[in-house]
């Protein structure tokens, strides 16, 4: 079945979701968007206010950030697909709780088992601990990782780098040293030196 039409009943499923208690008080669902077919995916936290208002993810301040990160790339967010950790806003912004999060993560794996994205680009440390735990993102990020048959980039939320002006300049940075892998992510596992999770196993590990 077409990628496009497996998502779409997703969402709808997603609408109807109450796995949590996070459905209760908000406007939309964010279950996600972009390109099906993308090699990339990018996982950022949980929707704010204005994504809840709107039902898609990163259209508010952070959001405007990431399109300018993309664009700085030449990628546009139309090419690739973004989606969230989970898909209901918590309340006041507040950080998901592990429930919420285990209770999302099965949208997310059907996402990605549609999807079959070679990229993943985790924004913030709550993406991040789908793929690794026990590290900390000032000390990964920016660094592609190769995680079974996936290529993992941890990177800082882009809420983050609204907030402080080093982290700004540090995903800057990390955008485009992984320039040739976002765009070209077919070649990736071509690079010579890229981690693997091999390395280091007590590191990294699937959420």
């Amino acid at each position: 079945m077409d990628k496009r039409l497996l998502l779409s009943q997703i969402e709808k499923n997603i609408h109807d979701c109450k796995k949590c208690i996070l459905w209760e008080g908000t406007t939309n669902p964010v279950p996600g968007e972009g390109n099906p077919d993308s090699e990339v995916v990018f996982i950022g936290e949980g929707p704010g206010f204005n994504e809840d208002k709107q039902g898609r993810p990163f259209v508010g301040q952070a959001g405007k950030l990431l399109d300018k990160l993309l664009i700085s790339i030449g990628i546009s967010r139309e090419e690739v697909f973004i989606t969230n950790v989970i898909k209901h806003r918590p309340p006041e912004n507040r950080d998901p709780l592990p429930s919420e999060i285990l209770a999302c993560k099965y949208w997310l794996d059907q996402q990605m088992e549609i999807i079959k994205p070679k990229v993943v680009v985790t924004l913030g440390r709550y993406s991040m601990a789908r793929y690794m735990q026990n590290v900390k993102i000032s000390e990964v990020h920016g660094n592609p990782i190769k995680i079974k048959s996936l290529v993992v980039i941890p990177m800082y939320h882009p809420a983050a780098a609204l907030r402080r002006r080093s982290v700004l300049d540090s995903i800057e940075k990390d955008f485009q040293r992984n320039k040739e892998i976002l765009k070209n992510p077919s070649s990736v596992f071509n690079i010579e030196g890229l981690k693997n999770e091999d390395e280091d196993p007590n590191q990294m590990s699937f959420f």
